[in-house]
């Protein structure tokens, strides 16, 4: 980063159909905090049908906007793509349907400007005291969603759904993501796998939106499936050996019970009928657990060339950031 009293700040707010409050957030951000010299907006505006752009840029924001509904993953790929192109120290997120107090991007941010964190996150569940009202329903999901990504990630997370969040320049030039619909967990992921510092900030925050539905978890059915979705395939990109390890072991396991069951009953009375069959079983998920082991060898491999293309990806980003500055 530059140095500390010059550190340049981007808020980026993806938005749709937020014509009711996202020029009431815009207008609530700070106009100076502590170690930051300039701070811009940038409102994403993913093909909304109302006046969300028309508001932005009146209260002061740059806007980007979609043709089409993208998704929120879609647009928080557009925001930090327009962040890092424009070389900024710090890239902070922030709904634009009112349900976070722009006063409190300060404390947000803190962690990142002190150098002691790469990437941080507002906490609705890490203080008890700040857990804001919401269907119980949303609340077990945001418990159990962070209890697996706590256990993919090896650290202990409260919260991995919040939208209110702030990037280093570093991390946000490591983001490599693939998820369309949303982004929130496939990010938390991706920097723990990278070895990136993370804080969580306890933060009193809505639970609910002040107009309308969530575009993104509305549907809890839906929201689920697709982020298990991302989830899925980020852990097997990035552990294929633990995630097809994992499935030859299931296979393995049930194939030595079948196996050793079809053994004792032939020593017992000297013939295999009538159940033949479990040898057969047995061998078949022998030899699929072979190919589950032979899969995570070769994931292993690939995510060896992953690792090396995107540490290429991140210098030339550095580079390119550096001419700009």
């Amino acid at each position: 980063m530059n140095d500390i009293q010059g550190l340049t700040l981007l808020i980026a707010l993806p938005a749709l159909n937020e014509e009711a409050t996202v020029g009431k957030v815009i207008r609530g951000i700070p106009h100076s905090i502590p170690g930051i010299r300039r701070i811009d907006v940038v409102v994403v505006d993913d093909g909304s049908c109302d006046g969300t752009a028309k508001e932005a840029a009146a209260a002061g924001a740059h806007v980007i906007q979609h043709q089409t509904q993208r998704g929120v993953g879609t647009a928080f790929h557009s925001a930090l793509s327009y962040g890092v192109e424009q070389g900024v120290d710090i890239i902070a997120t922030l709904d634009s349907d009112g349900q976070f107090n722009p006063a409190d991007i300060p404390a947000l941010i803190a962690p990142v400007i002190a150098g002691e964190a790469d990437f941080a996150t507002a906490s609705r569940f890490k203080d008890p005291a700040l857990i804001p009202v919401m269907p119980w329903i949303k609340r077990w999901g945001n418990r159990m969603m962070s209890r697996l990504i706590s256990r993919l990630a090896g650290q202990r997370l409260y919260d991995v759904s919040c939208g209110m969040r702030a990037y280093s320049r570093r991390a946000s030039m490591q983001l490599n993501l693939l998820g369309r619909f949303t982004y929130t967990q496939e990010v938390i992921l991706n920097l723990c796998f990278k070895q990136m510092r993370i804080a969580e900030i306890p933060l009193p925050i809505r639970g609910e939106r002040e107009f309308g539905k969530s575009r993104v978890a509305g549907n809890i059915l839906r929201y689920a499936a697709q982020s298990a979705q991302i989830i899925f395939r980020c852990y097997r990109d990035y552990h294929p050996l633990r995630f097809f390890g994992g499935l030859a072991i299931m296979l393995a396991l049930p194939a030595l019970g079948l196996g050793g069951f079809l053994l004792g009953h032939y020593f017992w009375t000297g013939n295999f009928s009538p159940y033949k069959w479990t040898g057969f079983a047995s061998l078949g998920l022998i030899l699929l657990s072979l190919v589950m082991v032979h899969m995570g060898l070769i994931g292993d491999m690939l995510n060896r060339h992953r690792v090396y293309l995107e540490e290429l990806l991140y210098r030339e980003r550095t580079r390119g950031s550096n001419q700009a500055d």
